[in-house]
This record gives C-alpha cells, sequence and structure tokens, in this order.
C-alpha cells in the first residue's frame, strides 16, 4: 500500500502531475487553442440545422404560429374600422381603402351616443374593480389571519356557488331589480349603481378565494410583530398587509376592469335607457338592425374600447404573473 503521509513518494509524485495539469490548462487557454466555451478560446461550432430545429427551433416556429394567429384578428378588426364601405366583406384586403369616416360618425350619431356609452363603460368598470378589490381583500384578510366558526364551510361555499355563472340567475336579478326599484330607484331597474351592485356580488368569490391563497403566504409573525406594538385588525390590513400584496390587487382589479366592459347579457337586462347604457351594449346596436348593420363602424368603436384595458395591462403587467402564481402555492 502506497504510503500518502505529507512528504511521502507518492504523496509528492501526485501533487506534481496535478502542477503539470494546471500549467498545461493555463497555457492552453492563453494561446486560444482551447476547447469551445473556455474564455479566450475558439468559438463553439454552429449546431447542425436538424439538431437546432429538435433542441430550439420548433419552439420558435411555434410561437410564429401563435403569434400570428393572435395578432391577424386584430388586423383584420382595424382594416374594417378603417373601410368606408361598411361591411366585412370588403375587408378581406387588409388596409386596401383607408378612411377616418367610421371613427367621425361614432361622436357624430345622435341615436348611438358613443362617447356617454364611453364614459359609462369607464365609470361602472373602475368603480366596480375598486369595490371588488376591497371587499375582496376585506374577506380574504378575515379567512387568512381570523379562526371563526364556520370559517371552512365559508370558504367551500364561495367556491362552490362560482360554480355557477351568473347567466342562470338573469330572470331572478330582474326580477329582485324590479322590485328593489319600486322601494328604491336609484338602485333598482334601469340605474348604473344597481347594475355595479349586481356586479360586486357576483365577483366576491372568486376573487375572494383568489386572494385568500395570496394572503396565506404573507407570513403570519409580521402580524404578531405589530399586535405587540398595539396595532389592531385595522391598522395592520390597511397600513402593511395592503402594501405586501399589491400584485394580486393589481391582478384582481384588472381583471375585474375587463369583465365588467366586456359583459353583455346584465348590463343589456338592467340598463334600458341608451344614454346609461355600456359599450359592450351600445356597440351592438350597430349590428343588430335588420337592414342597417354598419360593421366598419362597428369595428371602430372596439378598437377604441379595447384602448383602455390594454393600457391599463401595460401598466399593470409586472403585477400579473407574481400575482397570479405567487397565490397557488403556500
Amino acid at each position: 500500500m502506497s504510503d500518502f503521509r505529507p512528504g511521502a513518494p507518492a504523496a509528492k509524485g501526485l501533487l506534481e502531475k496535478v502542477a503539470d495539469e494546471d500549467t498545461e490548462l493555463t497555457s492552453s487557454r492563453g494561446s486560444g487553442s482551447g476547447g469551445a466555451g473556455i474564455p479566450g478560446g475558439a468559438p463553439a461550432p454552429r449546431r447542425p440545422f436538424r439538431r437546432y430545429f429538435r433542441e430550439t427551433g420548433w419552439r420558435h416556429l411555434i410561437g410564429i404560429v401563435v403569434g400570428i394567429f393572435a395578432i391577424f384578428p386584430l388586423l383584420y378588426v382595424i382594416s374594417a374600422s378603417f373601410n368606408p364601405n361598411g361591411t366585412l366583406l370588403t375587408a378581406n384586403g387588409l388596409f386596401q381603402r383607408l378612411s377616418l369616416d367610421s371613427y367621425v360618425s361614432l361622436f357624430t350619431s345622435t341615436q348611438h351616443p358613443y362617447g356617454a356609452w364611453f364614459v359609462n363603460t369607464l365609470v361602472i368598470g373602475l368603480i366596480t374593480a375598486a369595490g371588488t378589490v376591497f371587499l375582496g381583500a376585506l374577506a380574504a384578510y378575515s379567512f387568512s389571519r381570523m379562526r371563526f366558526t364556520g370559517r371552512r364551510v365559508g370558504l367551500t361555499t364561495l367556491l362552490v356557488v362560482q360554480m355557477f355563472p351568473q347567466l342562470l340567475a338573469v330572470v331572478a336579478i330582474f326580477l329582485l331589480m324590479v322590485a328593489i326599484g319600486d322601494i328604491f330607484p336609484a338602485i333598482g331597474l334601469n340605474s348604473q349603481i344597481g347594475l355595479i351592485m349586481v356586479y360586486l356580488g357576483g365577483a366576491l368569490g372568486v376573487n375572494t378565494y383568489l386572494m385568500y391563497g395570496f394572503f396565506n403566504t404573507i407570513p403570519s409573525s409580521i402580524d404578531e410583530a405589530a399586535k405587540i406594538d398595539g396595532a389592531g385588525h385595522a391598522r395592520i390590513f390597511f397600513t402593511i398587509i395592503l402594501r405586501l400584496v399589491a400584485p394580486i390587487l393589481a391582478v384582481v382589479g384588472l381583471l375585474s376592469f375587463i369583465g365588467t366592459s366586456s359583459e353583455f347579457v346584465l348590463a343589456s337586462v338592467i340598463l334600458i335607457d341608451p344614454d346609461k347604457q355600456t359599450l359592450a351594449v351600445g356597440l351592438y346596436k350597430f349590428i343588430s338592425d335588420e337592414f342597417s348593420k354598419n360593421w366598419s363602424v362597428f369595428a371602430a368603436g372596439a378598437v377604441l374600447a379595447a384602448i383602455l384595458p390594454v393600457a391599463l395591462f401595460l401598466a399593470l403587467q409586472r403585477y400579473i404573473v407574481g400575482g397570479l402564481t405567487a397565490g397557488s402555492v403556500k
């Protein structure tokens, strides 16, 4: 057996061998004759096309196809909005004819008050989004931080109720709004406040459950430290927790605004007067008449209506991924 004690011949030979290998490696790096990937060495050879396509290229191809599939409808609608003929059949050639007549007609038509629809959608959407975020955050904080009888049953009930869409309750909501309007006309049928209250009631369940998962990711030690300093639940919620859960608040607000702006069934049932209707209901009038369908004006209105949701999405996009994924695990 070899003797590996300090100063033994075997150990000395092993150290000399390692030193020689280090010297050779250093010289090869300095001379530029090293392998691919070594700093100062020769560049890595290009991969063959088959290998590139098998490892990476197919992903790029799928990305391009998906991008075209998503962008083409947008280009088609924008092209139709600039088409003065007012039909979709003549818009098959993208951007062959350009005119702003459809955009001018949106704001000059007396029968279709597009400006009022836009303002109504903006007001209803923002108020609903703010109310949904506030009420959902209060409910999620209660379920996450407080322990009370019926807590688990309440969470399960919220989840089960959201499995049934609001469309199933349209008749019941209509009769309820009629009955409320006889007593309190301000929040009954044909009132925007009543529509906002209906939206708030239907959106609390799923948003509360989504926020509840995010609230659970906030360490409870923060609450305990604040309680030691004398802070109550209200102070902890408004001054500490809301700042830590900003991503999920932005996500819920954005989703609520987009869903409210594009909702059609409830808005068409509750709002009757044209001046109180939203964009989703008002734009339908451009194509609902049997003998006066104007798809160009409809497309122009849809393009303008999409500007605000896109702007909000771009402004809040840094919160979206974190807000949707952070609450999925605890």
